[in-house]
């Protein structure tokens, strides 16, 4: 069941199967303008989210792991310095660009990274798990929810 949450924030929501859903974060499938790589903007903004000790519960959880681990792993990084940059940079993102690109590997391997990550919950055992966030969020009928990319954007209302 989908909530406003008890603080009344127009950009947050509640749901009993997940806790916090934050509306402002960017979908997964946003690409970051200066390298192409899929989830960097979303993991950028849940980065500075954190940073201003506003990263609801829900997503602490995952935070530095799941999608940013992944991408993180897939760039050879810790995600400790993605963190780092952000905090060094605030909110200049020419700044962040820049220093991201000095910390990244320079073949990023964009294609490889984004097929990945649009076909994370695809293989026989991510399908599970993902009927099993699917069961939890009482969507295990929807056919159009394949991957955990698709999941994110269903949960952040993104699909109706």
């Amino acid at each position: 069941m989908i909530q406003p949450t008890p603080t009344d924030d127009p950009n947050m929501l509640y749901s009993t199967a997940t806790g916090e859903i934050c509306l402002d974060l960017p979908s997964p499938y946003i690409p970051h303008k200066e390298t192409g790589l899929l989830h960097l903007p979303r993991f950028i903004a849940k980065i500075r989210k954190h940073l201003a000790g506003k990263l609801p519960k829900s997503y602490r959880r995952n935070f530095c792991k799941g999608f940013d681990r992944f991408l993180c792993l897939h760039l050879g990084i810790d995600p400790q310095s993605v963190v780092e940059a952000v905090r060094e940079c605030g909110n200049d993102n020419a700044a962040l660009d820049a220093k991201l690109l000095e910390i990244f590997p320079k073949d990023l391997r964009v294609a490889k990274w984004n097929r990945e990550c649009v076909q994370k919950g695809m293989s026989e055992m991510g399908r599970e798990a993902l009927n099993d966030a699917k069961r939890k969020m009482e969507a295990l009928d929807r056919t159009d929810i394949i991957s955990f990319a698709d999941m994110i954007d269903f949960d952040e209302q993104r699909i109706p």
